[in-house]
């Protein structure tokens, strides 16, 4: 019973201070909607089964994130099998995210850069989209490196190329970034 009373603590604690990340993450990592949410559902389930096997040797907010980024990770696999074997149709959701991203290239209006942005980041494959959205939520290196396995310097490495990569094609008004 004090196992289950401290790991929803854990989560409560987790949702609360870190729940907008983990929205803002789940938006980057899912550009539908309707699977935004499933996602989000999927992480927060994630969170609250993890905190029953936390033992404090790294700090919640790196716990937090791994959790998060390998629940978003397999998501993203997950969906490009199905995208692979189902037909490919836009849903209206879609057809006007993709109609609002033709007057990106037009627009100054910073909602629409930043939505363009995240398309970009959308791009990645999962472990550059992992190490870019948690240096975007102000991780430091080594805590991005706690939480994908990678060493701290690969972490500025990948950080410094996935930048001038991203910084390159949204200048160029690209929308694909591989």
């Amino acid at each position: 019973m004090e196992r289950i009373g401290r790991q929803d603590e854990l989560y409560r604690q987790a949702a609360e201070e870190y729940g907008a990340a983990l929205a803002r993450l789940a938006c980057a990592y899912e550009a539908d909607l309707d699977l935004r949410r499933d996602l989000s559902q999927e992480i927060h389930l994630a969170l609250w089964r993890s905190f029953g096997g936390f033992d404090g040797r790294c700090s919640l907010r790196t716990w937090v994130y791994r959790v998060a980024h390998n629940v978003a990770t397999s998501h993203v696999l997950r969906q490009a099998r199905r995208k692979r074997s189902a037909p490919v149709f836009l849903g209206l959701e879609e057809a006007e995210l993709q109609a609002s991203d033709e007057d990106v290239e037009t627009s100054a209006d910073r909602n629409q850069a930043i939505a363009r942005l995240f398309a970009l980041i959308q791009r990645l494959d999962p472990p550059d989209r992992q190490v870019m959205l948690a240096y975007l939520e102000d991780l430091e290196a080594e805590s991005i490196a706690e939480i994908t396995g990678l060493s701290a310097a690969n972490v500025w490495s990948r950080i410094h190329r996935i930048k001038h990569v991203l910084v390159r094609r949204f200048h160029r008004g690209e929308r694909n970034v591989l």
